[in-house]
């Protein structure tokens, strides 16, 4: 059993980790900037107050926690990049030794090779926000050797009326893949489980 501490534990994405980990017998701390907006989760087994763009804060929740996992997301501007590097220095302080963070297709290479961002006719109105989580996956690249990292995303895109079907398949990146939360929370819990990957950005799509 592992001491997991979730950052974003209220978005779709942290509430499948979250479940996930919880299933599986994990010690969890749920993190969300505002527990009172939350009830529901509260009353499922706890939530902890945290900013997740704040190092000190990041230091001060995770100290005693053996792996990380960050799921968040707010709308302003470098977000990621900043929520990454208060990451790093963060848990680089705590001592904690793993990070997991939830991250996007669209800065996944292809089999081809090239980002899925930059393939021909896929969307661009959200460049800005495909930048700014590869700006954060960036910033997890400097982290010291002690931080062992990895993004997982969806290879294409969330099923997001999907169930948990405990099956998935490793994949490069594909418009037209897609894998569910709770199925996106089992690839990462088996990575917490039975760590495999380390310091890169892996997709994940639906089994079969």
């Amino acid at each position: 059993m592992s001491s997991i501490i979730v950052f974003g534990a209220a978005g779709r994405a942290g509430r499948a980790i979250t479940a996930e980990a919880r299933l599986r017998g994990h010690r969890v701390t749920a993190v969300v900037r505002d527990p009172g907006a939350h009830p529901e989760l509260a009353a499922e087994g706890g939530l902890t107050a945290g900013d997740v763009t704040d190092p000190a804060v990041v230091a001060r929740l995770a100290a005693g926690h053996d792996v990380a996992v960050v799921a968040a997301y707010a709308p302003v501007p470098d977000f990621f990049a900043t929520a990454s590097a208060a990451l790093v220095e963060g848990l680089t302080t705590a001592r904690v030794p793993r990070l997991l963070s939830v991250g996007l297709a669209s800065v996944l290479p292809t089999a081809s090779g090239g980002l899925l961002m930059d393939t021909p006719g896929y969307p661009q109105e959200y460049r800005d926000f495909y930048l700014s989580h590869a700006a954060g996956t960036e910033v997890l690249r400097t982290a010291p050797d002690t931080l062992d990292w990895l993004v997982v995303s969806p290879s294409g895109d969330f099923d997001h009326q999907g169930t948990r079907t405990g099956g998935y398949a490793l994949a490069p990146a594909d418009a037209e893949d897609r894998i569910s939360y709770p199925d996106l929370a089992v690839a990462l819990l088996d990575e917490i489980d039975r760590p495999t990957h380390h310091r890169t950005h892996l997709g994940v799509r639906s089994e079969g």
